[in-house]
């Protein structure tokens, strides 16, 4: 009998669960970047493997909320604790475990489920540094098992795969053997500009920034999609770091933002952007309904 079954990727911000998620997945269906916090949704995808299917729930990094969105993305991410079957706790091996590391193990105090720590960006770590990390980390929780990974390299990955889906119960898979993730492509484009305004704007901006798609035109979709998108910034400075001297980073923005797009929907993308100042979006609950961004966390549904 076949396994099957959900397994959550948690952890704090900037630890690589994305980076992870995408290396499993073998397709890139969240987006990367060195800013922490990057993620903001929970994003459901389905790897399928001979032995079974593992339906990965990727959670935004836990961190202190100091505004509405970050209270919704560190809710989404605990919801998810008590909902799937396997928890895998991805902690950055490459950083000195602190007082965030700490916390986040305590959330797990009252879990039954079964926890695995993933010690990631071991390419980044002498090897003798490894084990007593590991030796420390036992004190943090009865883990089930402690997997070193590169998530950037690959190496491990198919171990913590493995050891993943023997936790699993035995079943078929909830998703069809095509399914991708549960995504919208609304919400793929969003976060595809999203990712290029975080790799080109300085370290500030990418907090108090947002997209969203104004316009999904597919009326001619084999030959070309119009996509129409609106970046939201805070203040008018922050427009005029988004826009650049003459256009030159919006312009910069879309192209990478485009070609990304091309290739994930294998058609001609014309992607139009406009940047607009909304002040406190953070912390104003219409948009971020707007945006996407869940008031509750709930458990991924087996499609119809």
């Amino acid at each position: 009998m076949p396994r099957a079954g959900f397994a959550s990727l948690i952890g704090r911000p900037n630890a690589g669960k994305s980076t992870l998620l995408n290396r499993i997945i073998g397709e890139k269906v969240a987006i990367v970047s060195d800013k922490p916090q990057t993620t903001r949704n929970r994003i459901v995808a389905v790897r399928n493997h001979p032995d079974g299917q593992v339906v990965f729930v990727d959670t935004p990094g836990i961190h202190r909320p100091l505004h509405r969105l970050n209270v919704r993305m560190v809710d989404a991410a605990v919801e998810t604790l008590r909902e799937v079957d396997v928890v895998a706790l991805v902690f950055d091996a490459s950083t000195r475990p602190g007082h965030g590391d700490e916390y986040v193990a305590g959330l797990l105090k009252d879990v039954t489920t079964p926890v695995v720590l993933v010690l990631n960006k071991i390419d980044l770590v002498a090897k003798p540094k490894l084990l007593p990390l590991m030796e420390r980390a036992q004190g943090w929780h009865p883990f089930a098992a402690i997997v070193p990974v590169s998530a950037a390299t690959g190496d491990g990955v198919e171990r913590l795969e493995a050891e993943l889906i023997s936790h699993l119960p035995e079943s078929e898979p909830i998703y069809p053997e095509d399914f991708l993730t549960d995504q919208p492509e609304r919400t793929l484009v969003a976060e595809a500009v999203r990712e290029k305004v975080l790799q080109h704007t300085r370290a500030e901006l990418p907090f108090s920034t947002a997209v969203i798609v104004d316009e999904f035109d597919e009326s001619d979709r084999d030959r070309i999609l119009r996509l129409y998108c609106t970046i939201f910034v805070e203040q008018e400075s922050q427009k005029a770091i988004v826009i650049g001297r003459g256009g030159e980073m919006i312009k910069r923005i879309g192209s990478e933002a485009r070609q990304d797009l091309e290739r994930f929907f294998d058609t001609r993308i014309f992607l139009d952007l406009r940047v607009k100042v909304n002040p406190d979006w953070r912390n104003n609950d219409r948009a971020l309904d707007e945006l996407g961004v869940p008031r509750t966390a709930r458990r991924p549904r087996k499609p119809r």
